[in-house]
């Protein structure tokens, strides 16, 4: 029995109602135990978490919105990991200090929250003093949202659509725009606009939302309206990031033969090729239409290079 879990888990919008403390696997594919794939400096997210030293990433198993493109789904299907304690998630973030990152990036942790704020506190009354950034899908829960006062400084969030037909085709999530414009909300009211301080001559973000946006083949008017919506309801309160990685990690599975993989891209071959340039090129463009102002974006075919870190236990 795991007490810091709920008897049924209402964790993430899912609401499946497992009995995750007895050990019962949610629909996000969790159950009772806390379950890491790599905790190591990253260097790839925007400029000021990454820095040049490093933001400290920890990648937590399973995932509660399974997106049918996830380049990441290695981990979000359960299938690379390794149990850990929350002591041990506590001394993996102060490591990761004490390594140089500039901050501790939980990576995809609303199934494990709970865990997640105990292990931070824990490592704070230690002596953790960076930054903590709450990596996430974007799918959470208001509630989930307020939980972490005084245990998240950055939010790194995505939104994926404004649509919820896509949100259905892609990620069997239609209310995921309402859902993740509530839990936007919260999260700005919760840290307040961005604020940076320096390392190394470069700015940190000690505080703030970051909002991620990834442009799918195919869903330009869709890119667009996120980025409408994002411009009139929060403005210069978070910091946007329109980004052209797509990696078509779902038809490289499906060449292989694997059925599922096969089966998602006979129901969406548009995700069988990577983003077109002059896409990329339009939405920004619209962005800066829009007056959107200090957003990130990103140079080149980023979609051909390897944003995918190895999740072989690294750092555990």
């Amino acid at each position: 029995m795991n007490d810091l879990l709920p008897a049924s888990c209402r964790l993430c919008p899912r609401a499946c109602g497992a009995n995750r403390a007895a050990g019962r696997r949610g629909l996000c594919g969790a159950d009772d135990t806390l379950v890491v794939a790599r905790a190591a400096l990253h260097f790839w997210e925007e400029p000021p978490i990454s820095g040049q030293a490093g933001s400290g990433t920890v990648f937590f198993a399973h995932c509660p919105l399974r997106c049918v493109y996830c380049q990441n789904a290695v981990i979000a299907q359960g299938r690379a990991g390794r149990e850990v304690t929350v002591e041990r998630l506590a001394e993996l973030c102060r490591g990761l200090e004490g390594q140089g990152a500039l901050n501790v990036n939980l990576v995809t942790p609303t199934h494990y929250a709970p865990q997640a704020r105990a292990a931070v506190a824990l490592a704070r009354e230690q002596g953790l003093g960076v930054p903590v950034v709450w990596n996430t899908g974007g799918y959470e829960t208001p509630e989930a949202v307020r939980a972490n006062a005084g245990t998240v400084d950055v939010y790194l969030t995505d939104f994926k659509y404004a649509d919820p037909r896509l949100g259905a085709r892609y990620s069997q999530a239609p209310d995921y725009p309402d859902v993740a414009l509530a839990a936007l909300e919260a999260m700005v009211e919760q840290v307040g606009a961005p604020a940076f301080d320096e390392v190394d001559g470069m700015p940190r973000m000690r505080r703030g939302v970051v909002v991620r946006h990834l442009l799918l083949p195919g869903n330009l008017d869709d890119s667009k309206a996120v980025v409408a919506l994002l411009q009139e309801r929060f403005g210069s309160s978070v910091l946007l990031s329109l980004m052209n990685q797509y990696t078509p990690v779902v038809a490289a599975a499906a060449e292989r033969g694997e059925g599922l993989a096969r089966a998602t891209i006979a129901r969406c071959p548009e995700l069988a090729r990577p983003v077109r340039a002059e896409d990329y090129e339009a939405l920004l463009d619209f962005a800066d239409a829009l007056g959107v102002e200090d957003y990130f974006w990103q140079e080149g075919g980023a979609g051909e290079e390897s944003f995918i870190p190895p999740f072989d236990l690294t750092g555990l």
